[in-house]
């Protein structure tokens, strides 16, 4: 796609679950002109996280839409996108979000994903976090990483706009690989969205 169809600078949300250190990355470089984003909303699956702190110090409008989890996949997923969509949202970042998210064909390829393995490996139901790194250390791998990708209807399959890797040491446990496979995260997901928006 031509970057001139794209708004600058971009509007996105951001959807978390957890700690949130990805938005504080990511609202970190694009206060610092570094990546052209507007982050005009975070919507989290769950209250009383990290994430919404520091969306309140980044000022960015924050909602945890159904935090009682009692809307079906599909109203879930409709009550998403109309948000998305009044608030002018171009495109969605999905930032250790961990709930499904029915994608519709309107948004297809204006959504993206991190996934802390080198997808397809260690992908799908089940596999997020330290679960990931534990089922990495328990095969064997000699090399780990990270993945970026669309979203689509299925958990962590979609195309790969970027992958990183890092060494899997021999006294790796959970922590030690978690650590180093996040700092490749801080790399990997700004590279990807320079590369989807075709900034060089």
């Amino acid at each position: 796609m031509d970057s001139d169809a794209f708004s600058f600078p971009h509007p996105v949300a951001v959807m978390v679950s957890g700690t949130g250190r990805h938005l504080d990355h990511l609202a970190q470089l694009a206060s610092a002109g570094e990546l052209p984003l507007d982050i005009r909303l975070c919507l989290s699956s769950r209250e009383g996280v990290g994430a919404l702190d520091h969306a309140k110090r980044w000022n960015i409008p924050s909602q945890v839409p159904d935090a009682g989890r009692e809307l079906t996949p599909e109203v879930y997923g409709e009550l998403i996108f109309r948000t998305l969509e009044a608030a002018g949202v171009q495109t969605l970042i999905l930032a250790g979000f961990l709930r499904f998210l029915p994608i519709p064909e309107a948004w297809e390829n204006r959504g993206w994903n991190i996934h802390p393995s080198l997808l397809p490996a260690f992908g799908g139901p089940g596999f997020y976090g330290h679960h990931v790194h534990e089922a990495v250390l328990k095969r064997g791998c000699k090399v780990s990483g990270c993945t970026v990708h669309y979203v689509d209807n299925i958990f962590d399959n979609g195309p790969i706009l970027v992958q990183r890797t890092c060494e899997v040491l021999d006294d790796d446990n959970e922590d030690t690989l978690a650590a180093r496979v996040f700092a490749e995260e801080l790399e990997a997901y700004p590279e990807a969205i320079r590369k989807h928006l075709q900034i060089h």
